[in-house]
């Protein structure tokens, strides 16, 4: 969940990196309800993961 800081500059979102290719990924509205569950950075990771193991 975002910082009660945001004011229309990212600085403040969280972020992660993604799990298969490690790029920083930004807190984004579309992940507010599952933020915590949240892996991949685009489905192009996520396919890579799966066909990987």
């Amino acid at each position: 969940m975002p910082s009660r800081e945001f004011k229309g500059n990212k600085v403040y979102l969280p972020s992660k990196p993604c799990v298969q290719c490690g790029r920083t990924m930004t807190w984004r509205k579309a992940w507010e309800k599952n933020w915590d569950g949240v892996q991949y950075c685009s489905d192009a990771c996520r396919r890579a993961a799966k066909s990987k193991g």
